[in-house]
């Protein structure tokens, strides 16, 4: 017996089917039209200047709650409820500042390749700098114990160079450019066809990078961020950085721990850094650090630099240009004090 599907149905189940087949029927339009708009889509390409370069240009941020290197126990990618734990709470460890000076350090941990990481270090594979070598151990107790014969106020060249304004804390300005998890980790890049110049907001430090065939600066004549050539491998920017300054010390980890003096870099040592667009927001970052007078082996890493929609204001540093010469002044003061008569009285007091 023929039987009509639809006339043997209840005049409400046959609505409800032909709701289904019609709900159906406009799930699979709007798929398949998603999908054409999708293949239709020219595929983002990298935008060029004028020169051909790929342009790198626009301000960018660095800032992470990644820590430069890895802390004990965590493996080299978070899991989901680490990275919940961290950005939740701020950062892999206690805020140092938090209490005293606002910070913003970042807000997320570093995802690269899918995988967010628990350190931007990923040579050697534990996510740690590498162990000073004897030569190495030698150069930084041998500067600690010059230091150790001064207070922090005699003299304005014992004094940081962030707090004398010239560089900013840690190696925010590089090489290589690391995050300084304080404040202000950002930056602006400007090109023309012969020169790549990144400024960096804190403290208005400015790296003039050469394209092309290095020449060499003499060995005595180190400027504060090195002697730095750029080339072109593809669309990626190539930089490799030599006469590194003594004195601008490489921190490791919390850039603004005034009793962290850092690693001074030999006269041997080299940075080569890698830039390249990931997207229209994002660029790679990827430094090496080849140092083997003060390093038991190169280490190196990456992070993101992330499109940053604002401004960049001037950084005059005024804290250093007025309180360098208060801290100093009220230095001598307590000297003087220590013996004289107002302490005497109120010892006798």
């Amino acid at each position: 017996m023929n039987v009509d599907l639809w006339t043997s149905l209840p005049l409400r189940q046959c609505t409800m089917a032909t709701a289904l087949i019609s709900l159906s029927a406009a799930t699979l339009w709007a798929t398949a039209a998603a999908q054409s708009t999708a293949s239709d889509a020219a595929p983002w390409q990298v935008p060029r200047t004028a020169h051909g370069h790929p342009d790198l240009q626009g301000n960018w941020t660095n800032a992470t709650l990644t820590p430069v290197q890895r802390p004990q126990g965590l493996r080299a990618v978070l899991s989901p409820e680490q990275v919940v734990e961290i950005e939740d709470r701020g950062g892999p460890g206690e805020c140092w500042s938090c209490s005293t000076t606002p910070s913003e350090a970042g807000e997320r941990v570093t995802v690269i390749n899918g995988e967010p990481r628990s350190s931007l270090i990923t040579h050697p594979a534990d996510g740690r700098v590498p162990e000073l070598t004897v030569e190495g151990q030698r150069r930084v107790e041998e500067r600690t114990t010059l230091r150790s014969q001064f207070g922090p106020n005699d003299h304005p060249e014992l004094l940081l160079l962030a707090d004398r304004c010239l560089v900013s804390f840690g190696s925010n300005a590089g090489p290589p450019m690391l995050p300084n998890y304080f404040y202000l980790s950002n930056y602006t890049i400007v090109q023309n066809a012969d020169h790549v110049m990144i400024m960096t907001e804190m403290v208005h430090d400015v790296r003039i990078i050469r394209l092309g065939e290095p020449v060499p600066l003499p060995n005595h004549i180190r400027p504060w961020f090195g002697h730095s050539w750029g080339r072109w491998e593809g669309d990626t920017l190539v930089v490799e950085t030599t006469n590194l300054n003594p004195d601008n010390a490489l921190h490791s980890d919390n850039a603004a721990d005034v009793e962290d003096r850092g690693v001074p870099p030999s006269e041997d040592a080299k940075v080569i850094e890698r830039f390249a667009l990931v997207d229209e927001e994002t660029l790679h970052y990827e430094f090496s650090i080849d140092d083997p007078t003060m390093y038991a082996s190169a280490w190196g890493g990456e992070v993101l630099f992330e499109r940053f929609d604002d401004l960049l204001y001037e950084y005059s540093c005024h804290e250093g240009n007025y309180s360098l010469s208060n801290s100093l002044s009220g230095a001598r003061y307590e000297e003087r004090s220590e013996d004289g008569p107002g302490v005497q009285a109120q010892q006798q007091d």
